[in-house]
C-alpha cells in the first residue's frame, strides 16, 4: 500500500512534475514545481491553507508520482504534455480545438496566388491572420483577385497549346498561361496585395477610385459601377479591421471571461497595428480557479500548437511563473516574447478596448452554451418519446417484437460472438437503455445522450471495412471514432461484416481497452430490419444491455426512418430527430467510405507496381511522386523512367517491359 507520509520524506529538492492519483490509479492532477519537496508537501499540510478546490482534490489523492527535470522550463513543457495526454479532472483544461483561417500568398510560386488556409506551414509562403470572420476572408480574397486579376489556377507550367481556363475567358485573369503579363508586372500587383493585407489600404482605395473616375469620364458607367462596388467592399473590410496602434506590430491580447456556468478565454489578434479578429475558447475549470490561473493554464495549452507567436502578449493581471512561461514561449518563437500587463499608453487603451468587449462575449457564449444544452436535452427527450429509450421509466415499446424474432438472417453470429443468444432476450432492439456513467456536461451537471453509429463499405466485397462514429449530445465526438478492417468475412456480406465489427467493439470493452470503455445509450446501424437483427444477435450474445436501431434510407438515398422494436418510425414529421439522424447517417457513411477508398487505392497501386522486378517500396513511391499516376508511368519512355531519383537503366527497362507485356496480354 502506498504510504504518502513516507513518500513525502523522499521528495527531492529539484524541479519536476508531480502526478496525483485517486484510489483507482487515475491521474487527477498534474502540476510542476521549482522544488518538488516544497510544493508537494504543501498539499498534505493543514487544510486551512488550501482553497476549496485543493481540499476537494486532496481528499481523493491515494498516491502520487513525480518526475524530476533539470530546469523549471523543462518541467513546464513536461507538465503541459502530461496534461494534454491525461486530461486530469482537477486541471484547467482547454476543451476546444479551433483552427481559424489565414490568407496565404504562395510566394514560393513564380506567379503567386492568394488562398484561404487553416494550416500554416514553413513552405516559403506569406501568411496573414488569423481571421475570426471566415466570410471576411472570402471577401478579401475575391476582392483582391478580381481587382488585380490574379492567377487562380494551381498550374505552374503551361505547355504549348495550353487552353486557358474560364477565368481568362471572362477576363478575371490576365492570362499568365498565355504570356500576356510579364513577371515583373505581376509581382507589382502582388506587392500591392501584400501592402493591403499589411494594413496599408490607401493604395488599393486610390487605385479603385482612379479606375472608377476614369471609367465614368469615358462614359463606361457599367465598369464605373463595378469599381464603385469594389471600393465599397474594400471600405467595409477595412472598417472591420480597426486601427488601434500607431506603432504597428503584432500583439495578442488574452483575457478570461467567466459566464454564468462556463469559463472562457478570448484571444484578440492585432496584426500590423490592426485589430483583425478574435477567437474564444471554452475551458473546463472549477469556480475556485482565479482568472489569472485560467489564463496561465490557457497560454501553455494554446501556444504550443500555434505556428505564429507574436512578440507581445497583453494580459489583464500577472500570474505565478509568468517569467518561466515567457521564456518557454520565447523558445517556441525563436526570439523574445514579452508577457506583460500594460499600465498606461496606447497598449493600456488597447487592453481596455478588448475588456469592454469581454462582457458581451461572455453573454454570447453563455447563450450559445445554453442553446446547445437545450438541444442536447431535446434530443434525449425526443428519443424517449419516439422509441421509449432514455425515458424515466426506461421501458421500450413492445410493438411487433414477435414479428422480428423469426426474421434474423442465417448468419455466423454465434461463431463471431462465441456465445449463443439468450433465449429470453427480446430481439429487434428492445433492450432498455444502457446503464453507463456516460458523458456529463459539467457546466450543467447533466449526462449527455451518447450514440454510436456503424456502417460497412466495400467494392464488390473487396477491401471491406467498418466504421464507428460517436455523437455526444448533438455534436460528433471525433476523438471516439474508430475504424475496422473486416477480417473474418469473405465477399459482400453486410450482416456478417456488421456482426464482426460489433463483436470486436464490445470485445475490446471486455478486454479493458480504455478507448472502448464508454457504453452508448443507443447503437445505430446503417440499414434496416435485417441489419438490426444481425447486430442484436451479437449484442445479446455478449450480454450487452444497449438498444439497437436501424437508419433506413429512401430510394433517393436520403434518411427515411428508424427501425426499432420491429417497427419503422417515420421521421419527417419529427424535424429534430430527422436532421439529427440524417447528420449521423451522412457522417458514418463518409467516415466508412473514406477509409475504404484509402485501402482500395493502396491496393490498386500495389497491384500495378509491386509485381515488377527491381521495384520496391522506395522506387514505387519515387515513380508515383514524379509522374503522379500509373497511367503516366505507363506512358513514360525508358529514359524518363531512368531519370527518376532512385531509378537506374535496369529498373527502368523492367518497368517498361512489364507494361509492354501487359499491353500485349490485353490485346490478345
Amino acid at each position: 500500500m502506498f504510504d504518502i507520509q513516507e513518500s513525502l520524506k523522499n521528495l527531492p529538492d529539484k524541479p519536476g512534475v508531480y502526478l496525483h492519483k485517486d484510489q483507482f490509479g487515475e491521474i487527477i492532477y498534474v502540476g510542476k514545481a521549482a522544488s518538488l519537496n516544497n510544493r508537494v508537501r504543501q498539499y498534505f499540510q493543514s487544510a486551512r491553507n488550501l482553497d476549496a478546490k485543493s481540499r476537494a482534490m486532496v481528499s481523493h489523492i491515494s498516491e502520487f508520482e513525480y518526475i524530476t527535470t533539470n530546469t523549471e522550463m523543462e518541467a513546464l513543457i513536461l507538465e503541459n504534455n502530461l496534461i494534454k495526454k491525461h486530461m486530469p479532472r482537477y486541471n484547467v483544461l482547454l476543451r476546444d480545438d479551433k483552427t481559424y483561417p489565414y490568407i496565404k500568398i504562395t510566394a514560393a510560386e513564380y506567379y503567386p496566388r492568394i488562398l484561404k488556409t487553416r494550416i500554416v506551414a514553413n513552405d516559403g509562403s506569406r501568411y496573414f491572420g488569423p481571421y475570426a470572420d471566415v466570410r471576411s476572408v472570402n471577401q478579401i480574397i475575391d476582392l483582391l483577385c478580381d481587382v488585380y486579376r490574379l492567377k487562380r489556377c494551381g498550374a505552374s507550367k503551361f505547355s504549348a497549346g495550353h487552353r486557358p481556363c474560364l477565368n481568362r475567358d471572362i477576363n478575371r485573369c490576365r492570362g499568365v498561361c498565355e504570356g500576356n503579363i510579364s513577371h515583373e508586372e505581376y509581382m507589382e500587383a502582388i506587392a500591392s496585395v501584400t501592402a493591403f493585407l499589411n494594413g496599408r489600404d490607401k493604395e488599393l482605395s486610390d487605385h479603385l477610385r482612379e479606375r472608377m473616375n476614369k471609367a465614368a469620364d469615358e462614359l463606361d458607367f457599367e465598369t464605373a459601377a463595378a469599381y464603385r462596388d469594389y471600393l465599397a467592399a474594400a471600405s467595409s473590410i477595412i472598417e472591420k479591421q480597426r486601427v488601434v496602434l500607431l506603432s504597428g506590430g503584432d500583439i495578442d491580447i488574452v483575457l478570461s471571461a467567466r459566464g454564468e456556468t462556463d469559463a472562457h478565454v478570448v484571444v484578440f489578434f492585432v496584426r500590423e497595428g490592426r485589430l483583425s479578429g478574435r477567437e474564444s475558447h471554452h475551458l473546463h475549470s472549477s469556480d475556485e480557479d482565479s482568472q489569472a490561473e485560467i489564463v496561465a493554464a490557457f497560454l501553455k495549452q494554446y501556444y504550443i500548437n500555434q505556428s505564429h507567436i507574436p512578440k507581445e502578449v497583453l494580459l489583464d493581471e500577472a500570474f505565478a511563473d509568468m517569467e518561466v512561461t515567457e521564456a518557454w514561449m520565447s523558445e517556441l518563437r525563436g526570439s523574445k516574447v514579452r508577457l506583460y500587463v500594460p499600465r498606461k499608453g496606447e497598449k493600456k487603451a488597447l487592453l481596455e478596448l478588448a475588456k469592454n468587449d469581454i462582457a458581451n462575449v461572455a453573454r454570447l457564449l453563455d447563450e450559445k452554451a445554453r442553446t446547445q444544452r437545450e438541444k442536447d436535452r431535446a434530443i434525449g427527450a425526443a428519443f424517449a418519446e419516439l422509441l421509449g429509450i432514455g425515458a424515466a421509466d426506461g421501458d421500450a415499446p413492445a410493438s411487433e417484437a414477435a414479428a422480428v424474432s423469426g426474421d434474423a438472417p442465417d448468419s455466423e453470429a454465434a461463431a463471431v460472438s462465441g456465445d449463443a443468444p439468450d433465449a429470453e432476450a427480446t430481439p429487434g432492439g428492445n433492450a432498455p437503455a444502457a446503464e453507463t456513467d456516460g458523458v456529463v456536461d459539467e457546466s450543467a451537471g447533466e449526462r449527455l445522450w451518447r450514440v454510436e453509429a456503424y456502417d460497412i463499405s466495400n467494392t464488390g466485397g473487396v477491401d471491406s471495412v467498418g466504421a464507428m462514429v460517436v455523437f455526444v449530445g448533438a455534436k460528433p465526438s471525433k476523438k471516439d471514432y474508430r475504424r475496422f478492417r473486416i477480417r473474418t468475412v469473405e465477399g459482400s456480406d453486410d450482416y456478417s461484416s456488421m456482426q464482426e465489427v460489433i463483436y470486436r467493439r464490445f470485445r475490446r470493452l471486455e478486454d479493458g481497452d480504455a478507448g472502448f470503455a464508454e457504453l452508448p445509450d443507443l447503437i445505430l446501424v446503417d440499414g434496416g430490419l435485417g441489419h438490426v437483427n444481425a447486430v442484436m444477435q451479437v449484442v445479446q450474445g455478449m450480454k450487452v444491455n444497449v438498444p439497437v436501431a436501424g437508419m433506413v434510407k429512401n430510394d433517393k438515398h436520403r434518411t427515411r426512418g428508424l427501425v426499432y422494436g420491429g417497427a419503422e418510425f417515420e421521421l419527417k414529421s419529427r424535424p429534430l430527430i430527422y436532421h439529427y439522424i440524417g447528420e449521423i447517417q451522412e457522417e458514418v457513411h463518409r467516415f466508412a467510405i473514406e477509409y475504404h477508398r484509402g485501402l482500395r487505392n493502396r491496393t490498386l497501386i500495389r497491384s500495378e507496381l509491386d509485381d515488377i522486378e527491381k521495384i520496391g517500396a522506395k522506387r514505387r513511391a519515387a515513380l508515383l511522386a514524379h509522374f503522379g499516376s500509373i497511367d503516366k508511368i505507363k506512358a513514360a519512355s525508358e529514359e524518363e523512367l531512368a531519370g527518376v531519383p532512385g531509378m537506374n537503366k535496369m529498373a527502368a527497362a523492367k518497368v517498361k517491359a512489364y507494361f509492354s507485356d501487359k499491353f500485349v496480354e490485353n490485346q490478345g
